[in-house]
């Protein structure tokens, strides 16, 4: 198989190939909301905002496109594509049935570090919305929910939930913009006590509860946003 020999060049130098790179930051960009839903960009304005070459940044969409977390306008342009309410059902679903899952599962491989690993994480989160630091909040709870479901065993599974996040992630941010961050739901301080607890019945029933809570938000955000 034929190798790139800027990506060989870029490796061998202990870095990251360039696609790479801007894939994660763009990935970023669209998960926390930096790109608003609806909102089109040109692929040369996020060239630009990147600092990269027009190849990588190609390379980057055509990942994202893949993913659903972009859809492609014409023009060279781009855009985080809305959510409508069949959507949000799908995702409904799916979060309802796989992440309350992912987090029984944990229950049973979970480790007391990566416990404080994660009760640090939401120490994090509380500072974030303490503050109404909107940006934080939104990273400190996908590094959560990212962290605890590396730990379920489940690689499938855990894969297919970081791409329904993508997905939704954008609309968090408006949820945020609509609510402020005091009034996010919060049921983690519930799902940490029964992971220490060995307790999957409740771990599965705090993770059901923060998704329905979470949901519910992004679909009355959604409706409002007329």
């Amino acid at each position: 198989m034929p190798v790139n020999s800027a990506d060989t060049k870029a490796t061998e130098a202990g870095k990251r190939p360039a696609h790479q790179s801007v894939y994660e930051e763009l990935r970023r960009q669209i998960l926390f909301g930096d790109l608003a839903p609806g909102q089109p960009v040109t692929i040369q304005g996020i060239a630009q905002t990147l600092g990269a070459g027009m190849t990588p940044v190609r390379e980057a969409i055509r990942r994202l496109i893949s993913a659903g977390a972009l859809t492609m306008m014409g023009n060279r342009r781009v855009t985080v594509p809305m959510l409508t309410d069949h959507c949000i059902e799908e995702l409904d679903f799916m979060r309802r049935n796989l992440e309350p899952e992912l987090a029984g599962r944990a229950v049973a491989y979970i480790t007391s570090d990566e416990l404080i690993e994660l009760a640090d994480e939401d120490s994090l989160l509380n500072q974030a919305i303490a503050r109404g630091d909107i940006s934080a909040y939104l990273a400190h709870n996908y590094r959560f929910h990212t962290k605890l479901y590396a730990t379920a065993q489940s690689p499938i599974i855990a894969a297919t939930v970081d791409r329904l996040w993508l997905r939704f992630g954008p609309s968090l941010r408006v949820v945020c913009g609509r609510y402020g961050t005091m009034n996010l739901p919060d049921k983690h301080a519930d799902l940490l006590r029964a992971l220490g607890e060995r307790n999957r019945k409740a771990a599965e029933k705090a993770m059901a509860e923060d998704v329905n809570q979470g949901m519910g938000q992004i679909r009355a955000a959604l409706n409002d946003r007329s």
